[in-house]
């Protein structure tokens, strides 16, 4: 287990995901362990499936089923297992154990004669299947993988078979019936079916940071399992504690492990319990960290204790964090010294010689004045500075002393636990007694002169008791502001300069005789002028200086803006364009030119340019992952002497090519070898000198981008979105910049990594598309096929494939990936698309699309393709939005352009649906029927008064599903207040 990192115990996500336990299997079959016959089905009932008796490695007897018909063509045998009830799993796993003899090895074989066989998977609420039922075909059966063997034998396909057993294990789901059959198609392997063993998984009970998670049967990972803390475990917030348990076993990684040590208990057993701090010792926090002793002048007198008593005549403020000792009260300030001048007396002192074990130690300054025809009392209109209470420094000064009197002063040390104690130390007084010789007050201060930066004043002299005045000293300071500042004068007048204008000033005044310093008198406030009333020259100068200046930076930036737009129109001019004509292309502004490889008399010459030439020895393929056009793609791993062994995607040509599909299969790695972005897909290799042939890229974990955000609807934020759409726009300005032109922009031909970066893919290839139900296609009156919801209309009518036509199918980029992979304009026919968008009809924004991004994919659409953006401008608007999310926030909430009955795709009015599940099917949230079904939310009645608690509480913990739902409901809202409106007419898609 990972130590925690510091900094306290908040809701912790896991970073890196640990196995906690080995998983717990539950067997649900395994034939290995059967001796009599297990009355499977076979299809012909007098089919190739056969079933024998022999005896496993182990010398077990055991059941097998053989197929060998590879002499005949179309061969379609299949085999289908008894009813497999799932006991409440969702995902289970069947391990094969084969072996295929190897087509080659078989005299007078067809070239019907296979190697890979297919598994599918039927769910029923019970045992209902029969040899008729259900039929044997692809559907209603669910496809689960086609399986090639890893090993091939030579001799027969049984149990006495020469080489090595393949092992296969299959995920089978998600399941929600109470149990589904296992079926195999055979369609001209020669193969035995050894044994099968059906399993599924649970997540055993673990501890982890605190938080027991009991064995749990996995579920989807939309439904978190709760955790508990341990004992003298506290939870840190209000979020559940959950951890999701993955379908084979393992706990996966996104773990709220919200549980941690109270205080006075630390972390032990790998922070699976907590235990109590020992008598002396205590821990404040909860979280992280052990026990520790207690600080000086403390105890503890309990097992789990939090924090230290003080001992007494010790305290802590409640400001001291426990951690810190106790501590006491200063000792007394010693050896106080006074020296008096006139009406002015200056207090000095010496240190405590114990400071309490503090740092904070201050002081103040009590005073008593006694007289004879008063007595004493506490003093006042004395004037301390810097202030009486609180002083640092051991000095003060106190002035306003007045004649005749007998002044006590103590000084007081504190510090921050004196307010504790009720036994404060003083210091010996020290007694000054003043005379009466020193000069009164001043206190008629008068005004003879003022400007912006100084002003003249004057008072009436003062005659002291005794003696003469010597001078006169003038306080003054800025009100609200500072400090104060001296001057010294020997006339009854002064004159204060470098004063701001318009400001009020304080002015005191005190007078000095051979006795010493009077009092100052009481303040008097006075203002500088705001303005001056001449320099009216020195203002015009400069006025007429500005409005010149200004006007040669005006002429400036238009100078600039035209040169700029002539250059713009220029490169717009220049733009390239590809005709229908292969290999005519226009040569662009970049260093790096694309180069056509049907312009090669020898195609193979430009593979051997632009391809780098693997030995197949290199290369391991591992699984089929899929089909191309040409063939099959599989997963396999790449190993070149010298380097790092990697995953690859390997795309092979199909036996029985010709020449002319040779040259059209390898004419997408000579585009691609051209290419070096880290958006655009890469080319590791050609292998050419053997059979088959096969062009290896970089293997993308996520697949294609469409069905990636389809099986992930609503689990990514729209900057992350954001991110995928700039990774994307930054690829095509590459490619753009390289004058290709790509002609097949779609969210099915870009691929995704395991870390969210998108790749643009599929070069070459859109000069062949076929038409299918899945990829619909237009042939155009000029010849060819041309993907209509993707492409722009100049391309659809006249071929004119450009830059400018790739930003339009961005645009629509765009809209699959803010709608999670809808497919654009739902399920209009290809001519509808076609008139749409000729009467200028766009797409409106998907479901919390924000506006900007919506209107980024009009200027994208603009039907004149000079008018769209290119895709250097697109990459910085989208930089813009990425620097300031606080723009994604602002959603779209109409439909961003002009009505129309087939792009206006709402849903109808609830009524038309039967039940609730039909309606959560309609809005593509299917996957929650059973949900809503346990919780009792069956009536629309119920459903209508759903709330984001309610949701939570039934499963739906996603973001954007919980978004969507709320939206319908909020829509079933307004047309339940509105009545039934046309109920009857079909519904769109969301």
């Amino acid at each position: 287990m990972a130590a925690r990192r510091p900094g306290g115990w908040r809701w912790w996500l896991r970073s890196l995901w640990i196995p906690l336990a080995l998983a717990l299997e539950e067997s649900l079959m395994n034939t290995k362990l059967e001796t009599a016959d297990l009355q499977w089905t076979t299809y012909p009932p007098d089919g190739q499936w056969e079933e024998l008796s022999g005896l496993d490695e182990e010398q077990n007897s055991v059941r097998t089923f053989e197929v060998c018909g590879v002499r005949e063509p179309n061969q379609n045998n299949w085999l289908r297992t008894t009813f497999v009830p799932r006991s409440g799993a969702t995902h289970v796993y069947a391990e094969l154990r084969f072996t295929v003899v190897e087509c080659f090895s078989i005299p007078k074989v067809t070239r019907a004669c296979k190697e890979t066989f297919n598994v599918f998977f039927y769910e029923a609420d019970s045992d209902l299947a029969s040899a008729t039922f259900p039929p044997w075909m692809e559907n209603p059966y669910v496809k689960v993988d086609t399986v090639a063997a890893e090993h091939l034998t030579r001799k027969r396909v049984g149990m006495e078979a020469s080489g090595k057993v393949n092992i296969k294990t299959l995920k089978i789901g998600p399941l929600s019936k109470a149990g589904f059959y296992l079926a195999f198609q055979d369609q001209g392997a020669c193969m035995a079916l050894l044994s099968v063993r059906l399993f599924y998984q649970k997540c055993p009970s673990v501890t982890i940071n605190f938080t027991l998670f009991q064995e749990t049967v996995p579920k989807e990972l939309v439904m978190p399992v709760t955790g508990q803390c341990v004992p003298h475990a506290v939870k840190v917030s209000s979020r559940p504690l959950s951890m999701y348990c993955r379908e084979d076993g393992q706990w996966a990684e996104q773990t709220i492990t919200d549980c941690t040590c109270a205080p006075g208990y630390e972390p032990s057993e790998e922070n699976t319990k907590c235990r109590a701090c020992a008598v002396g010792m205590f821990k404040p926090t909860q979280g992280e960290g052990s026990c520790q002793n207690c600080p000086s002048f403390s105890n503890s007198q309990s097992p789990g204790s939090s924090e230290c008593s003080c001992r007494v005549g010790f305290y802590r403020t409640e400001k001291d964090p426990v951690t810190k000792p106790c501590t006491t009260i200063p000792s007394a300030p010693r050896s106080i010294v006074a020296k008096i001048n006139g009406s002015v007396a200056v207090l000095e002192w010496s240190e405590p010689l114990e400071n309490g074990g503090r740092d904070d130690v201050a002081y103040h300054v009590l005073c008593m004045e006694c007289s004879e025809r008063q007595g004493c009392r506490l003093c006042n209109r004395l004037v301390y500075a810097p202030r009486a209470r609180g002083l640092v420094d051991r000095t003060v000064t106190v002035e306003g002393l007045q004649p005749y009197i007998t002044y006590s002063f103590q000084i007081q040390s504190v510090n921050g636990v004196s307010e504790l104690s009720h036994n404060l130390p003083h210091s010996e007084s020290v007694n000054i007694t003043t005379n009466k010789d020193v000069p009164q007050p001043v206190s008629e201060i008068q005004q003879i002169l003022i400007n912006r930066s100084g002003m003249t004043l004057v008072w009436p002299p003062t005659q002291p008791p005794t003696g003469n005045i010597l001078d006169y000293e003038v306080k003054y300071y800025e009100k609200g502001v500072g400090g104060p500042m001296f001057v010294k004068t020997v006339e009854n007048r002064v004159t204060l300069t470098s004063l701001r204008q318009g400001t009020v000033y304080g002015v005191q005044v005190r007078a000095r005789s051979e006795a010493g310093y009077g009092g100052f008198g009481p303040e008097k406030a006075f203002k500088t002028e705001d303005s001056e009333t001449d320099g009216s020259a020195e203002k015009l100068a400069l006025i007429v200086g500005t409005a010149a200046l200004g006007t040669l930076l005006v002429l400036a930036v238009v100078i600039v803006a035209i040169v700029c737009l002539r250059r713009q129109g220029s490169s717009r001019s220049r733009e390239p364009e590809y005709s229908d004509k292969p290999g005519q292309y226009l040569i662009g502004h970049g260093t790096k030119v694309y180069i056509d490889p049907f312009t090669y008399e020898d195609p193979n010459e430009a593979v051997r340019e632009f391809a780098k030439e693997i030995d197949v020895s290199y290369v391991k393929i591992e699984e089929v992952i899929g089909a191309g056009e040409f063939g099959e793609v599989c997963r396999g791993l790449l190993k070149v002497p010298g380097k790092k062994e990697i995953y690859v995607a390997i795309k092979t040509l199909k036996g029985g090519y010709t020449e002319k599909q040779r040259r059209e299969f390898l004419s997408e790695a000579s585009i691609m070898g051209q290419f070096e972005h880290p958006n655009i897909i890469r080319l590791d290799g050609v292998i050419t000198n053997s059979v088959p042939v096969m062009i290896i890229t970089e293997f993308m974990e996520n697949g294609a981008l469409d069905s990636f955000l389809r099986l992930n609807d609503g689990q990514f934020t729209p900057i992350q979105l954001v991110g995928m759409l700039r990774g994307i726009a930054s690829g095509m300005r590459y490619l753009s910049d390289m004058s290709y032109v790509h002609r097949d922009l779609a969210a099915r031909n870009i691929l995704v990594n395991s870390n969210l970066v998108c790749k643009v893919s599929d070069f070459g290839l859109s000069r062949f598309l076929e038409e299918n139900s899945s990829d619909p296609t237009y042939t155009s009156s000029l010849g060819g096929k041309i993907p209509i919801r993707w492409t722009a209309p100049e391309a659809i009518a006249f071929r004119k494939f450009t830059s400018a036509s790739d930003v339009w199918s961005y645009g629509i980029v765009m809209w699959e990936v803010m709608s999670f992979g809808e497919r654009p304009y739902w399920d209009m026919s290809n001519q509808d698309v076609i008139n749409a968008i000729e009467q200028d009809y766009r797409l409106p924004p998907p479901t919390d699309c924000p506006t900007s991004l919506h209107q980024l994919m009009l200027d994208c659409w603009q039907k004149d393709r000079n008018a769209r953006p290119r895709f250097a401008q697109i990459v910085n608007s989208l930089d813009k939005l990425i620097r300031n999310p606080a723009s994604l926030k602002i959603v779209s909430r109409g439909n961003g352009g002009p009505s129309h009955p087939l792009l206006d795709q709402r849903l109808p009015h609830y009524s038309s649906f039967g039940s609730v599940s039909d309606w959560l099917r309609a809005i593509k949230m299917g996957r929650y029927e059973e949900n809503f079904t346990n919780a009792g939310f069956t009536s629309f009645e119920l459903v209508s008064q759903l709330s984001t608690e309610d949701l939570l509480r039934i499963g739906v913990t996603l973001a954007g599903h919980q978004k969507k739902i709320l939206s319908s409901v909020q829509n079933m809202r307004v047309q339940n207040k509105a009545g039934p409106s046309v109920a009857g007419a079909k519904g769109g898609h969301y």
